[in-house]
């Protein structure tokens, strides 16, 4: 059976993984980056991710040392202003978080995932330490002293110093290493999109809160000459099936109403896709030879861009482990390491945006006013208002 030694194994070809095969790549190590199917990077390609991402000022700065940045910059638009509406309320309640309070920086840069993909993966044909193996997945692996041993869907085997499981929220190498998860469902699935508008979005992220969950509207570049946003609209399973079923004409008329007319009359520009909400985080992040990130590590409903977000935060405490002490790349004590410092961050964060996504559920006309009057209070003390900017960026 044929055998290649290397660093890093990396399971898993979506942002993270390829982020991380990037990243690691870049820094000098060798690395094999596997996943059972091949990057879809066309926006109008069947399996086509038709969300986008968010990359917030650490992220940026990770990309950018990656080698990614120069690619995605071009294609990349500015959050500069987080608005929080609450429609809820009569009348409505809305306040601006600006970046300009805080940073010289907007708070980060929007990019659809399918994008992401293309240009990643062209980043990696620029890698000769980085093997990419489209198609071929990881099976399972034998961790032993020295090296980790997996065995890939090929019927090849990778020695490799550390995997790192960036496969998925039902991730194989979590699964092999015995690594249970906590899960908390809410009922909730994203319907997710883009739309075209009259009115432009200046550059303004708008996360509309009224019961069943947000509907959220995220800058992207002009299409085909008009202002056009990402939507990620979350409600409860039963509804968003609904939504997601109707003529284009009556989703628009609907997505309209629950927008409350922000940017004008939205039209879509998209196919729609649906996606499932919860939240999870693994019992545990490591195992012999093993690391997990991204969604094999956590999983969190899509509110304040912390998902992918959090992921390269994984991936950054791990390189700079790695980079700090190259021949313990795996070992025990660089694995005890990361989970001290990325466990604890994971839960707390999981647990406030949980909180966060329960709130904006509420239908109850009572907590629904509690919800608006939080918004006001948190906004009208300065330096609250800025410790949550700070906080949303990923400071501690």
């Amino acid at each position: 059976m044929e055998r290649k030694s290397t660093d890093i194994l990396i399971a898993g070809g979506g942002v993270a993984g390829l982020t991380a095969a990037a990243a690691f790549g870049t820094a000098g190590f060798q690395g094999v980056i596997v996943d059972p199917m091949p990057p879809v990077t066309t926006a109008d390609a069947d399996g086509s991710d038709l969300r986008t991402t968010a990359f917030l000022q650490p992220a940026q700065r990770f990309l950018e040392a990656a080698g990614l940045w120069t690619k995605l910059a071009p294609f990349a638009t500015p959050l500069q202003i987080m608005r929080i509406v609450d429609a809820a309320s009569d009348p409505n309640v809305t306040r601006d978080f600006d970046a300009a309070d805080i940073s010289d920086h907007p708070f980060g840069w929007n990019l659809p995932n399918w994008l992401l993909r293309r240009e990643m993966v062209a980043r990696l044909a620029e890698l000769p330490n980085v093997d990419f193996r489209p198609g071929t997945g990881f099976l399972r692996m034998v961790a032993r002293t020295q090296t980790a041993i997996a065995t890939l869907s090929d019927d090849t085997q990778v020695a490799a110093k550390l995997v790192i499981g960036a496969d998925g929220r039902h991730s194989p190498v979590r699964i092999a290493n015995d690594i249970d998860v906590t899960t908390k469902r809410y009922g909730q699935k994203a319907v997710t999109f883009a739309v075209t508008h009259d009115a432009p979005h200046a550059n303004i992220s708008t996360e509309i809160h009224r019961s069943g969950g947000p509907f959220t509207l995220v800058p992207l570049p002009d299409h085909e000459g008009k202002p056009c946003s990402a939507v990620v609209w979350m409600d409860s399973g039963a509804e968003i099936k609904r939504l997601a079923a109707l003529p284009a004409s009556e989703f628009e008329a609907a997505a309209n109403e629950r927008s409350a007319w922000t940017h004008g009359p939205l039209t879509l520009a998209s196919k729609r896709s649906v996606w499932p909400i919860i939240s999870q985080v693994a019992d545990a992040i490591t195992g012999p030879r093993t690391a997990l990130v991204a969604e094999a590590a956590h999983v969190m409903p899509p509110i304040g861009a912390q998902g992918l977000n959090m992921s390269l935060r994984d991936l950054a405490c791990l390189l700079e482990l790695a980079k700090a002490k190259p021949t313990e790349v795996g070992s025990p004590a660089m694995l005890d390491t990361y989970a001290r410092k990325r466990h604890p961050d994971i839960k707390l964060r999981v647990t406030g945006i949980d909180a966060l996504n329960r709130a904006s559920i509420a239908g109850n006309p009572m907590l629904q006013e509690m919800r608006a009057k939080g918004i006001q209070t948190l906004y009208g003390v300065t330096p609250v208002r800025r410790t949550l900017m700070k906080l949303g960026l990923g400071a501690r």
